[in-house]
């Protein structure tokens, strides 16, 4: 089985990159691919750059050019669900796009027409292998929907929107791109993102502190999967 990991910053994907055994590095269309044995299992753990377009250039290259079995999206994310500190991780059980809106068309807030749909579910299978992974690492996760956009939220205002439509956990910029073009192509995909910040006004100032141990956690329960 070979394994898909995306992260959108080099500071989400390092310590991956860092264990990799016989990586073969490779630079798509500005981004870097690296190909080798981690943890025992084939593994391609790919940066894709930050924000939704660039994700989706990511996984389609990735999913074309080295056919992983599933794909995982890595890395941070706000906190945006009731009583979520910083450090915790949210597994999604699926994903939107909060800044996808055709609704004076009268289709629901992001609703993505290309697959006639607004959740795209990550799969269930590899969602519990990771749930048990991280119950193995002593990680306690929290299930739920994960809602992507191209801004990063910062503000009570912003996360009173997005939670107005959807009831998400965690906001970031890359799983829902991810997860339309997994879903696209037929490839099994998880999101996995610890939290960096609760998204409101201090969210500027908690991030930059945060982000690398946050992005720690998530690399823990994912080294505890591929070793399983």
């Amino acid at each position: 089985m070979k394994i898909g990991i995306i992260g959108a910053m080099d500071v989400e994907v390092e310590t991956l990159r860092s264990r990799m055994e016989g990586a073969k590095l490779e630079t798509v269309s500005g981004m870097q691919f690296a190909q080798g044995r981690l943890a025992g299992c084939d593994a391609v753990v790919a940066v894709a750059g930050v924000g939704k377009v660039s994700a989706a250039m990511c996984a389609q290259t990735l999913i074309l050019r080295y056919q992983p079995d599933a794909v995982i999206n890595t890395g941070v994310a706000g906190g945006i669900g009731p009583d979520l500190k910083v450090l915790d991780v949210v597994l999604a059980t699926a994903v939107v796009q909060h800044d996808m809106d055709t609704s004076p068309l009268g289709d629901p807030v992001g609703y993505i027409s290309g697959l006639g749909c607004v959740e795209m579910p990550c799969d269930a299978a590899l969602c519990a292998a990771l749930a048990d992974a991280a119950a193995r690492a002593g990680i306690a996760v929290r299930r739920g929907l994960v809602a992507s956009g191209d801004q990063f939220i910062a503000s009570a205002e912003q996360i009173a929107r997005i939670r107005a439509h959807f009831d998400a956990q965690a906001a970031e910029m890359e799983g829902g791109a991810i997860g339309q073009v997994c879903t696209a192509n037929g490839v099994p995909f998880a999101v996995l993102r610890a939290i960096s910040d609760g998204g409101n006004e201090e969210a500027k100032m908690s991030y930059p502190q945060f982000v690398q141990r946050a992005s720690e956690r998530s690399v823990r329960i994912l080294m505890e999967y591929l070793q399983a």
